[in-house]
């Protein structure tokens, strides 16, 4: 379909039990999918054993936690390893449907684009789809911040819903990044340093009692750490600063 380039699924899992099993049907039900690729971050629950039982399925797990942007690590070396030339992150808790799988592996297949995020908040699905409102609050303003530094125009930086062409992925210093979930905003800006376009599509999302997500403290640190990040970008680009996530 894409000029026989293989298209690599991965999974960064962490107490995913009760969704892993709905997330994984749903992406083989995607004609698109040769691979599929479940890391778990050391869950105490069974996500592990959940992946393990399913069809054709990848399976690495950390011995210890080593967080969001730790597992992302894993799951694209592993991807890459894999001999993925499209790879795209789906979170195995349902949050975002597996749907738009075709549609982003299409964009960058055809050369379109480099990356493509599943945006919430495009086509207004964030707030109907369950979003607390000081989260989307803070998305938004977040948001406005990082594009004025970051001299972009994306609608948000902080869906966990994201495809790339191996290529791209293979020229991001990735293990210099945090592994924590600053990762997301530093992997973005990497991209963007490179002058690398990235595409969003309209993403339905579904905020419940089973999906992931990470409390006010948690949130307010990941706020922090997304505008040092875009802050070093702007000074990298004025030549006032020169860091190892930014070389030039």
């Amino acid at each position: 379909m894409f000029q026989n380039r293989k298209v690599v699924v991965v999974m960064p899992a962490y107490n995913a039990a009760q969704t892993l099993r709905r997330t994984y049907d749903e992406v083989r039900q995607q004609s698109v999918v040769d691979h599929v690729i479940v890391v778990d971050d050391a869950s105490q629950d069974q996500t592990v054993d959940v992946a393990r039982e399913l069809p054709g399925v990848q399976v690495a797990r950390h011995d210890r936690n080593r967080g969001y942007g730790g597992n992302q690590k894993t799951c694209y070396q592993l991807a890459l390893a894999a001999g993925a030339d499209i790879v795209i992150m789906v979170h195995p808790d349902y949050q975002y449907t597996p749907k738009l799988i075709p549609a982003m592996a299409s964009l960058i297949g055809s050369d379109l684009y480099p990356c493509v995020l599943g945006s919430r908040i495009l086509g207004g699905h964030a707030l109907r789809g369950g979003m607390p409102l000081w989260k989307y609050v803070a998305n938004r303003a977040l948001t406005l911040a990082m594009n004025l530094l970051l001299g972009a125009k994306l609608s948000e930086y902080h869906t966990g819903y994201r495809a790339f062409d191996a290529r791209l992925l293979r020229r991001l210093p990735l293990q210099a990044n945090s592994d924590d979930f600053v990762f997301d905003a530093q992997l973005l800006a990497e991209i963007l340093w490179q002058d690398a376009t990235i595409a969003e599509i309209s993403c339905p999302t579904a905020y419940f009692a089973a999906a992931s997500s990470i409390n006010f403290q948690r949130s307010v640190i990941y706020g922090c750490g997304c505008l040092l990040t875009a802050l070093k970008f702007r000074l990298a680009r004025w030549r006032w600063l020169r860091t190892p996530l930014f070389p030039s």
